[in-house]
């Protein structure tokens, strides 16, 4: 597996950090080939100019180091954002692939067009706030110019963040022309707009079952300090608890003992990672919430009559993804950075939805509204699902390319959200929990009455969103979660295979495009391919033909290009009608 490494892009800037060279374990900090992180991004950045015919950046560019990226295998890949004339560039992010001894090879690109825009604004910073606000209905912060390279065109114009009772959206206003450019939610709700209007029409409720069990995993009803050698305690200590859970039964939690008899629902062992209780406001500041404190390390009641019941399954969820993506790919943290994940349940009040937080950078959990949701959304792949987005926006961001008030449409935006299903059942493979048991689908625990709301091996067979299974001209119109069926479906037929099959104690049945037989190459694989894809080859407009090409890059890279594996990449995309003769003409 290849080696992810995030390189810190604050003010103690990137010099004197050491990355290992190839290696097949986890990260190393010291070998006997050991390059810099500086000297990588420098000749990163420099190749990036001497190739400005294929990397796009011109006079007036400066490259921004977001992540470093070396593989086992000796490459590097430099991710930059991009800033012209001192202006963030919204579209024109890059990545840099470089050879083992530091050599141009390549770049994924988001922008396809040279970044050009108008030198002067016509609209004041004034006149872009108030139209901002009008767009999200709500309070506009600072307008900042940029330079909007997306979707084709160059355009001078002001970005404004705009808040609205614990929510906020950002809006790109055209600084010539006055046009509202975008207007987009800034956190990511599980459930979209349309998906709850089609809910209320239908009069159906979410009541998911609940109930105590064991689940895998044991602890005792107890924490114990760690006891140094002298056999005194230190505190803060590390302490093994147990989790009551809603979904999941009861769970070990790793928790804090604070001091003798008091314990904290925070997790030492992964960076701090903690669940603190909202109590109903739209904070999307982490530290406002309250701490989850006990004298017994014993968390919720299995019911929701026990506000700590909800933290218990977050906690568990947030921390078996973290695992899942530590264990897997050796990623220390949702960004890679080694920090805490954090999460907030009963936020806001009847509130139907979970999401994930930019802003907060963490997870946001609704009680429900007490009639069509009645139970928090703490769900296992929920979780999963959404802190993949964290994932998705520490590297490629990829971003829908335009919304409205039923939801956001566009490939890049389908992606993300089948990554998040991707990853997000993952994570249930992982924990393998006897309560949830793992599967491809998503949200079986909800209570709907399809008895899920998304699933991988046939998409189309979610009615409440209308989920595709096959590419077609018109994808990028499709609102996102319908959308992500394109690339969710690829996965499963690279994963599984097509036909019937039966996996635990789900029967799945997946078609093909073209009538073709695909035989899978195992989810392990086909995880560490999307993953790959991912980190390395994925970008900001990434649509599912450059996906396509994505993972077969991917493929190349772990197994080969003649591989049973490269060729099964190509040939599950094709089975989903996303093949190099249908590519569609450049729109990024």
């Amino acid at each position: 597996m290849a080696v992810a490494i995030a390189v810190a892009t604050a003010a103690t800037g990137l010099a004197g950090t050491a990355f290992a060279g190839p290696s097949t374990g986890a990260e190393n900090s010291a070998s006997s080939s050991v390059t810099t992180a500086d000297s990588i991004v420098k000749a990163a950045r420099t190749a990036a100019f001497a190739h400005a015919s294929a990397t796009g950046v011109s006079q007036g560019d400066e490259l921004h180091a977001q992540d470093v990226l070396i593989d086992p295998e000796g490459a590097r890949h430099v991710r930059f954002a991009r800033s012209h004339n001192g202006m963030q560039v919204l579209g024109g992010d890059l990545v840099v692939h470089l050879s083992r001894q530091l050599a141009y090879t390549g770049v994924t690109r988001a922008a396809d067009h040279a970044v050009k825009p108008a030198t002067k604004p016509k609209l004041t910073a004034q006149q872009a706030q108030e139209k901002a606000a009008v767009a999200a209905k709500g309070d506009a912060g600072t307008a900042e110019l940029v330079v909007d390279a997306r979707n084709g065109a160059t355009a001078l114009a002001y970005q404004v963040k705009v808040t609205d009772n614990g929510s906020s959206h950002t809006v790109v206003v055209d600084a010539v022309t006055g046009k509202v450019r975008s207007n987009a939610p800034d956190s990511d709700e599980f459930l979209s707009p349309k998906l709850l209007k089609t809910l209320r029409e239908r009069g159906e409720t979410i009541d998911p079952a609940t109930g105590i069990g064991t689940g895998t995993g044991t602890a005792g009803l107890l924490g114990s300090g760690a006891s140094g050698a002298s056999g005194v305690t230190h505190y803060p200590a590390t302490a093994h608890g147990t989790g009551k859970t809603l979904f999941v039964g009861n769970v070990g939690l790793t928790t804090t003992e604070t001091s003798r008899g008091h314990y904290q629902l925070k997790d030492p062992s992964r960076y701090g990672t903690e669940t603190r209780d909202a109590k109903g406001s739209e904070t999307e500041k982490f530290s406002v919430g309250a701490k989850f404190t006990n004298t017994t390390d014993v968390w919720g009641n299995g019911s929701t009559t026990s506000r700590v019941s909800a933290a218990a399954d977050a906690q568990f969820g947030v921390t078996k993804t973290l695992d899942f993506y530590k264990s897997t790919f050796g990623r220390k943290g949702i960004a890679n950075n080694s920090k805490a994940a954090q999460a907030m349940v009963h936020w806001g009040k009847k509130v139907a939805n979970a999401f994930w937080d930019p802003t907060c950078n963490c997870m946001l959990y609704g009680d429900g509204d007490g009639q069509m949701f009645k139970k928090p959304l703490v769900v296992l792949d929920v979780t999963g699902h959404e802190l993949t987005h964290g994932v998705v926006e520490a590297t490629a961001k990829l971003e829908p390319t335009h919304v409205d008030q039923y939801g956001q449409y566009g490939e890049p935006g389908s992606l993300n959200e089948s990554l998040a299903d991707i990853f997000g059942s993952n994570v249930e493979f992982f924990a393998n929990n006897a309560k949830d048991t793992p599967d491809y689908l998503i949200g079986e625990k909800l209570g709907l009455a399809q008895k899920f709301l998304r699933r991988l091996d046939k998409p189309s067979l979610d009615k409440l969103e209308g989920t595709i299974d096959y590419w077609a001209p018109g994808t990028d119109d499709v609102e996102v979660h319908a959308g992500s069926g394109v690339s969710s479906h690829a996965y499963y037929l690279l994963a599984e295979g097509s036909g019937k099959k039966t996996i635990g104690t789900v029967t799945y049945n997946s078609p093909t495009y073209d009538g073709s037989t695909v035989k899978g190459i195992g989810r392990t694989k086909a995880t560490a391919i999307f993953y790959r894809a991912l980190t390395r080859y994925m970008v900001s407009t990434t649509d599912f033909h450059d996906a396509r090409v994505a993972t077969l890059k991917a493929a190349k890279d772990l197994y080969g290009a003649t591989s049973t594996e490269y060729k099964t990449v190509d040939k599950a995309w094709a089975a989903v009608n996303v093949t190099a003769a249908n590519t569609p003409a450049a729109r990024h």
